[in-house]
């Protein structure tokens, strides 16, 4: 695996870190949001709305992790595949 795809794991890792600043940031906007559209801003719907972002993080995650194993299986098999050539 080179170095480039530990860089996107890691990259997709870190965007999912939020602090407690950032969750009261994003609670803000939640409730501008509601009060905007003249709707009450609820508990379950900002649950609900941190939920979903706290998917699609992990959504990217993964991907950006199967990546990786591939690619690193990949290489691997490459590797093997050299070793047992260089020894016939």
């Amino acid at each position: 695996m080179d170095r480039q795809d530990y860089n996107k794991a890691e990259d997709a890792v870190n965007e999912t870190k939020w602090t407690v600043n950032d969750y009261a940031d994003r609670a803000k906007d939640y409730i501008r949001e509601q009060r905007d559209k003249n709707t009450e801003p609820t508990a379950d719907g900002w649950m609900e709305r941190a939920k979903d972002n706290v998917s699609d993080a992990w959504e990217d995650t993964k991907d950006a992790a199967s990546d990786a194993w591939e690619k690193t299986k990949d290489w691997s098999e490459d590797a093997k595949a050299e070793v047992r050539k260089a020894t016939n």
